[in-house]
Protein backbone atom coordinates (compact mmCIF):
# COMPACT_ATOMS: atom_id res chain seq x y z
CA UNK A 1 0.00 0.00 0.00
CA UNK A 2 1.37 3.40 -0.95
CA UNK A 3 1.50 5.96 1.84
CA UNK A 4 1.38 9.72 1.50
CA UNK A 5 4.68 11.45 2.21
CA UNK A 6 4.79 13.79 5.20
CA UNK A 7 5.23 17.51 4.72
CA UNK A 8 4.12 18.90 2.43
CA UNK A 9 -21.49 33.36 0.24
CA UNK A 10 -24.48 33.20 -1.80
CA UNK A 11 -27.79 34.94 -0.91
CA UNK A 12 -29.55 33.39 2.04
CA UNK A 13 -32.98 31.89 1.62
CA UNK A 14 -35.19 29.61 3.67
CA UNK A 15 -36.68 26.40 2.37
CA UNK A 16 -38.44 23.40 3.82
CA UNK A 17 -36.75 20.19 4.94
CA UNK A 18 -35.11 18.30 2.11
CA UNK A 19 -34.19 14.70 1.58
CA UNK A 20 -30.63 13.46 1.75
CA UNK A 21 -30.45 13.43 -2.06
CA UNK A 22 -30.94 17.21 -2.47
CA UNK A 23 -28.42 20.04 -2.53
CA UNK A 24 -25.38 17.80 -2.79
CA UNK A 25 -26.03 16.12 0.55
CA UNK A 26 -23.90 12.97 0.62
CA UNK A 27 -25.93 10.38 2.48
CA UNK A 28 -29.56 9.34 2.67
CA UNK A 29 -31.90 9.34 5.63
CA UNK A 30 -31.36 5.70 6.57
CA UNK A 31 -27.60 6.04 7.07
CA UNK A 32 -27.90 9.47 8.68
CA UNK A 33 -30.41 8.23 11.25
CA UNK A 34 -28.19 5.24 12.08
CA UNK A 35 -25.21 7.53 12.71
CA UNK A 36 -26.80 10.64 14.23
CA UNK A 37 -30.19 9.52 15.53
CA UNK A 38 -32.24 11.73 13.17
CA UNK A 39 -33.13 12.20 9.50
CA UNK A 40 -32.49 15.34 7.43
CA UNK A 41 -36.14 16.39 7.84
CA UNK A 42 -35.70 16.21 11.62
CA UNK A 43 -32.30 17.94 11.80
CA UNK A 44 -33.16 20.99 9.68
CA UNK A 45 -35.93 22.43 11.90
CA UNK A 46 -33.90 21.62 15.01
CA UNK A 47 -31.04 23.72 13.65
CA UNK A 48 -33.45 26.47 12.59
CA UNK A 49 -34.71 26.64 16.18
CA UNK A 50 -31.08 26.84 17.38
CA UNK A 51 -30.62 29.93 15.14
CA UNK A 52 -28.09 28.09 12.97
CA UNK A 53 -28.91 30.34 9.99
CA UNK A 54 -27.03 33.11 11.81
CA UNK A 55 -24.00 30.88 12.54
CA UNK A 56 -20.89 30.04 10.58
CA UNK A 57 -19.94 26.44 9.78
CA UNK A 58 -17.78 25.95 12.88
CA UNK A 59 -20.50 27.28 15.19
CA UNK A 60 -23.08 24.90 13.67
CA UNK A 61 -20.81 21.87 14.13
CA UNK A 62 -20.14 22.93 17.72
CA UNK A 63 -23.87 23.06 18.46
CA UNK A 64 -24.35 19.62 16.92
CA UNK A 65 -21.51 18.11 18.91
CA UNK A 66 -21.96 19.78 22.30
CA UNK A 67 -25.73 20.17 22.48
CA UNK A 68 -26.83 17.07 20.61
CA UNK A 69 -23.86 14.70 20.99
CA UNK A 70 -23.35 14.10 17.27
CA UNK A 71 -19.98 12.44 16.42
CA UNK A 72 -17.39 14.74 14.83
CA UNK A 73 -17.48 13.62 11.19
CA UNK A 74 -21.27 13.56 11.17
CA UNK A 75 -21.36 17.10 12.58
CA UNK A 76 -19.57 18.19 9.41
CA UNK A 77 -21.96 16.24 7.20
CA UNK A 78 -25.11 17.63 8.85
CA UNK A 79 -23.76 21.20 8.95
CA UNK A 80 -22.92 21.19 5.23
CA UNK A 81 -26.30 19.65 4.36
CA UNK A 82 -28.05 22.31 6.43
CA UNK A 83 -26.04 25.13 4.84
CA UNK A 84 -26.95 23.84 1.37
CA UNK A 85 -30.63 23.56 2.25
CA UNK A 86 -30.80 27.10 3.61
CA UNK A 87 -28.81 28.74 0.80
CA UNK A 88 -25.81 29.45 3.03
CA UNK A 89 -23.43 27.52 0.80
CA UNK A 90 -23.29 26.86 -2.93
CA UNK A 91 -24.12 23.41 -4.27
CA UNK A 92 -21.20 20.96 -3.77
CA UNK A 93 -19.19 23.65 -1.91
CA UNK A 94 -17.59 22.93 1.46
CA UNK A 95 -15.29 24.91 3.70
CA UNK A 96 -12.31 23.43 1.84
CA UNK A 97 -13.51 23.94 -1.72
CA UNK A 98 -15.90 21.89 -3.83
CA UNK A 99 -16.68 18.21 -3.46
CA UNK A 100 -18.15 15.47 -5.63
CA UNK A 101 -19.97 12.51 -4.17
CA UNK A 102 -21.05 9.31 -5.89
CA UNK A 103 -22.72 6.30 -4.31
CA UNK A 104 -23.60 2.84 -5.60
CA UNK A 105 -24.97 -0.29 -3.94
CA UNK A 106 -23.19 -3.31 -5.38
CA UNK A 107 -24.14 -6.95 -5.10
CA UNK A 108 -20.72 -7.84 -3.66
CA UNK A 109 -19.48 -8.44 -0.09
CA UNK A 110 -17.60 -5.67 1.69
CA UNK A 111 -14.39 -7.65 2.17
CA UNK A 112 -13.82 -8.07 -1.56
CA UNK A 113 -14.69 -4.44 -2.36
CA UNK A 114 -12.42 -3.08 0.37
CA UNK A 115 -9.49 -5.15 -0.90
CA UNK A 116 -10.11 -3.96 -4.46
CA UNK A 117 -9.81 -0.35 -3.27
CA UNK A 118 -7.13 -0.58 -0.57
CA UNK A 119 -4.64 -2.79 -2.43
CA UNK A 120 -2.63 -0.73 -4.93
CA UNK A 121 -2.21 -3.54 -7.43
CA UNK A 122 -5.87 -4.57 -7.37
CA UNK A 123 -7.04 -0.96 -7.55
CA UNK A 124 -4.83 -0.34 -10.58
CA UNK A 125 -6.63 -3.15 -12.40
CA UNK A 126 -9.98 -1.32 -12.43
CA UNK A 127 -9.41 2.37 -11.60
CA UNK A 128 -8.59 4.39 -14.70
CA UNK A 129 -5.78 6.94 -14.24
CA UNK A 130 -5.25 5.90 -10.63
CA UNK A 131 -3.80 8.91 -8.80
CA UNK A 132 -4.66 7.86 -5.25
CA UNK A 133 -1.95 7.82 -2.58
CA UNK A 134 -3.48 6.23 0.51
CA UNK A 135 -2.87 7.91 3.85
CA UNK A 136 -5.23 5.85 6.02
CA UNK A 137 -7.38 2.74 5.70
CA UNK A 138 -9.78 1.16 8.19
CA UNK A 139 -10.48 -2.44 7.16
CA UNK A 140 -13.87 -2.81 5.48
CA UNK A 141 -14.84 0.75 6.50
CA UNK A 142 -12.83 3.54 4.81
CA UNK A 143 -9.95 4.30 2.48
CA UNK A 144 -8.60 7.87 2.54
CA UNK A 145 -5.80 9.65 0.73
CA UNK A 146 -4.56 12.33 -1.64
CA UNK A 147 -5.57 12.43 -5.29
CA UNK A 148 -3.12 13.93 -7.77
CA UNK A 149 -1.47 15.87 -4.92
CA UNK A 150 -4.18 18.55 -4.90
CA UNK A 151 -7.49 17.05 -3.81
CA UNK A 152 -8.60 14.48 -1.23
CA UNK A 153 -10.47 11.22 -1.63
CA UNK A 154 -12.47 9.14 0.81
CA UNK A 155 -14.10 5.80 -0.02
CA UNK A 156 -16.60 4.48 2.53
CA UNK A 157 -18.17 1.03 2.72
CA UNK A 158 -21.59 0.26 4.23
CA UNK A 159 -22.46 -3.48 4.27
CA UNK A 160 -26.16 -4.08 3.59
CA UNK A 161 -25.89 -7.88 3.79
CA UNK A 162 -23.24 -10.56 3.37
CA UNK A 163 -23.39 -10.08 -0.40
CA UNK A 164 -24.40 -6.43 -0.80
CA UNK A 165 -22.44 -3.24 0.00
CA UNK A 166 -23.01 0.47 -0.50
CA UNK A 167 -19.85 2.23 -1.69
CA UNK A 168 -19.68 6.01 -1.25
CA UNK A 169 -16.90 8.04 -2.85
CA UNK A 170 -16.28 11.62 -1.71
CA UNK A 171 -13.80 13.60 -3.80
CA UNK A 172 -13.00 16.79 -1.86
CA UNK A 173 -11.00 20.00 -2.25
CA UNK A 174 -11.87 20.35 -5.92
CA UNK A 175 -11.20 23.75 -7.50
CA UNK A 176 -14.55 24.49 -9.15
CA UNK A 177 -18.11 23.36 -9.82
CA UNK A 178 -17.04 22.21 -13.29
CA UNK A 179 -14.52 19.87 -11.63
CA UNK A 180 -17.39 18.48 -9.56
CA UNK A 181 -19.35 17.43 -12.63
CA UNK A 182 -16.23 16.02 -14.27
CA UNK A 183 -15.29 13.89 -11.26
CA UNK A 184 -18.86 12.72 -10.61
CA UNK A 185 -18.92 11.29 -14.13
CA UNK A 186 -15.44 9.84 -13.63
CA UNK A 187 -16.37 8.06 -10.41
CA UNK A 188 -19.72 6.83 -11.73
CA UNK A 189 -17.88 5.14 -14.58
CA UNK A 190 -15.19 3.73 -12.32
CA UNK A 191 -17.66 2.34 -9.79
CA UNK A 192 -19.06 0.30 -12.66
CA UNK A 193 -15.51 -0.85 -13.44
CA UNK A 194 -15.09 -1.76 -9.75
CA UNK A 195 -18.26 -3.86 -9.89
CA UNK A 196 -17.02 -5.71 -13.01
CA UNK A 197 -13.60 -6.32 -11.45
CA UNK A 198 -14.97 -7.58 -8.12
CA UNK A 199 -17.46 -9.91 -9.79
CA UNK A 200 -14.72 -11.85 -11.61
Amino acid sequence: MKKAAKGKKAARKSSGPLSGQDHGVRVGDEVLKQRSGKTWAEWFPILDKASAKKMNHTEITTVLQKRFGVPGWWCQMIAVGYEHSRGLRRLHESGAGFSASVSRTLGIGVKKLFAACADDKKRGAWLASDKLVISAARPEKTVRGAWDGASRLEIRFYPKSAAKTQVVIDHMKLASSSDVEKMKAFWAENLERLREFAER
